[in-house]
């Protein structure tokens, strides 16, 4: 769909907020905390950013946008050409990162990492669930939506590094404890850390959401194997070093693909027969168990053959 840029704000140092609408004024889709929409930018670019507005206005939406050192152009576009009144072609939304409400939710955020989760955080604190906020960045002043979050008084820890050092996530996170969820977005190295120290929960207790892909694993096999598009009645050999989705597209299957990394969802395809070899950030693992789809960007066959429903 065509929207336009109805409204640019400041958030914090390099961090630009944008309201979207439709440019009739009209409904936009629903959404639910944690799902994110994808800017087609031209040129090839697609990026994908959370949505951080109120789940309950269907006329705007409202994204946060880093400018990164290093951009490959995605949030240098954002930042020079969208301004008030300029179209912008987006998709979705999609949640891949969605919000499930628990006894207990421990939220876990770096630098622009608060993005999807401060719709979580709101809806969590209307549902009533206990929860808590570990919110960490470089500075104060590169640290978005402070203002909002300072309505929830002692639930919000806000640690700038300058000043308070590395967030502590250990005191954040303490021992597990039965009928709690977290949920974490930011850097790798935060990621990281809260994983390692979530292994000792229980298995689903983690919810995270990455900026890049993780360091992908080994293929299960390096072999060629054959891939079935049922529905467009295809039989289609992927040797080493090639994806589904790169021999689909070259054979004219209709794939719908953008980040092509394995983090945005948007190639997701349902399995009908075989075993995938997961090797996507997005599945949790009970979605990898279960094999009911896979990623066709990066994951691949543990066996000579799938079956996909494409």
């Amino acid at each position: 769909m065509c929207l336009t840029v109805t409204r640019r704000a400041e958030a914090a140092d390099a961090v630009l907020a944008l309201t979207l609408a439709r440019p009739d004024g009209g409904p936009l889709p629903s959404w639910r905390p944690g799902a994110h929409v994808e800017l087609l930018l031209g040129d090839g670019l697609v990026r994908h950013y959370s949505l951080c507005g109120d789940t309950a206005d269907r006329s705007a939406w409202r994204i946060a946008v880093l400018r990164a050192p290093g951009s490959r152009g995605g949030s240098a576009y954002v930042h020079d050409k969208l301004h008030a009144g300029v179209p912008v072609r987006v998709r979705g939304p999609r949640e891949n990162f969605a919000f499930r409400p628990a006894g207990r939710c421990l939220f876990v955020a770096g630098g622009i990492g608060i993005t999807p989760l401060l719709p979580m955080v709101a809806a969590a604190e209307a549902a009533g669930v206990r929860w808590r906020l570990l919110y960490g960045g470089r500075s104060l002043a590169s640290m978005a939506f402070l203002d909002e979050l300072a309505v929830y008084g002692d639930a919000v820890r806000v640690v700038p590094q300058d000043r308070c050092g590395l967030p502590d996530l250990d005191g954040h996170l303490g021992t597990p404890e039965k009928g709690t969820l977290v949920y974490c977005c930011g850097p790798e190295a935060m990621l990281t850390a809260v994983e390692d120290r979530c292994r000792a929960w229980p298995p689903g207790t983690l919810r995270a959401e990455r900026f890049h892909a993780a360091e992908l694993p080994s293929p299960a096999t390096e072999s060629a194997f054959d891939v079935v598009l049922a529905r467009s009645d295809l039989t289609l050999r992927v040797p080493p070093g090639r994806s589904i989705l790169e021999v689909a597209r070259a054979a004219g299957a209709p794939v719908l693909s953008s980040c092509a990394e394995g983090i945005c969802g948007t190639c997701e395809t349902g399995v009908l027969e075989g075993e995938p070899d997961h090797r996507d950030s997005v599945l949790g693992p009970g979605e990898r168990e279960s094999g009911e789809t896979l990623m066709i960007c990066v994951s691949r066959a543990r066996g000579p053959r799938l079956v996909l429903d494409l």
